[in-house]
């Protein structure tokens, strides 16, 4: 026996009658598989927490919650620029909205060889990738946060021996124009600092790190400034924001210094 089609009324596509628009109305925090392309051109398969979104005119009641997983699930392609660009076009066609937003956040892990024994480990790295489309304008946005150590140099100034040292957390925020990796970004990061951190070390790496941080002493400002100057001479980056926070080992409390760069913008720096 067939069953009669049973018509369902659409409550949400209905019409609204308060005249006011929703900037920003979707899912938030989705997890769902997803791989990331390496800068060896690998994909590596993590688990990220999706949040996508699109403007709501005054007219409409609401969105099509249910469309935004059903477009995450037909995603295969690994996440770089050009898919995350197609992503969301196809957010935009589905849900007729000229303005979409996506956020995914995602732990991603980087193979690196200790110093001096070159014991080998995985170490973690927090990433959150934002795309915006506006009309035929788009952007993206890539943060990374860097775990690194830092030392101070007045502690080593006017000490007779020692320095006090501590683990610092730098976010850096890029937007950029091109395909930036970003094993590229977290390089640049821990390249500035006193000394970098690895996953599993040996007494000998243990010696070299100590050493190299205590040759290598950088303030927290020191740190947002050296890598904003890299920043400044990478074209691919179009602006850019730089976070720093040293877990202090001698007080009850962390230092700061954020930086922040647009070279769109004409307007000279300020003091």
């Amino acid at each position: 026996m067939t069953q009669a089609t049973v018509s369902i009324v659409d409550v949400q596509g209905g019409p609204d009658v308060r005249r006011l628009a929703i900037d920003k109305v979707g899912i938030k925090d989705l997890r769902h598989p997803v791989a990331v392309l390496d800068r060896s051109g690998r994909p590596q398969h993590t688990v990220g927490s999706f949040s996508m979104y699109v403007h709501l005119p005054h007219d409409r009641r609401g969105t099509h919650m249910s469309r935004f997983v059903e477009i995450l699930n037909g995603f295969e392609e690994p996440l770089s620029v050009p898919a995350v660009r197609a992503l969301l076009q196809r957010i935009g066609a589905t849900l007729h909205s000229d303005a979409v937003y996506l956020e995914v956040k995602f732990p991603y892990f980087i193979a690196k060889q200790a110093p001096v024994s070159g014991v080998a480990s995985l170490m973690d790295y927090d990433v959150m990738l934002t795309a915006t489309l506006d009309g035929q304008d788009s952007a993206v946005d890539i943060k990374v946060v860097v775990p690194i150590t830092s030392l101070c140099p007045c502690s080593k100034q006017i000490s007779d021996y020692g320095a006090h040292n501590q683990r610092s957390h730098v976010t850096l925020g890029a937007r950029i124009d091109d395909q930036l990796w970003i094993e590229e970004l977290i390089s640049l990061v821990e390249e500035q600092a006193s000394c970098e951190i690895y996953g599993l070390i040996k007494r000998p790496d243990e010696k070299f790190i100590t050493e190299r941080a205590y040759d290598n002493p950088k303030f927290v400002e020191d740190l947002v400034r050296d890598i904003a100057a890299r920043l400044n001479a990478d074209p691919r980056v179009l602006a850019y924001t730089v976070e720093s926070e040293n877990f202090e080992s001698i007080h009850n409390h962390s230092a700061y210094a954020f930086i922040q760069g647009d070279k769109t913008a004409t307007s000279s720096p300020q003091d």
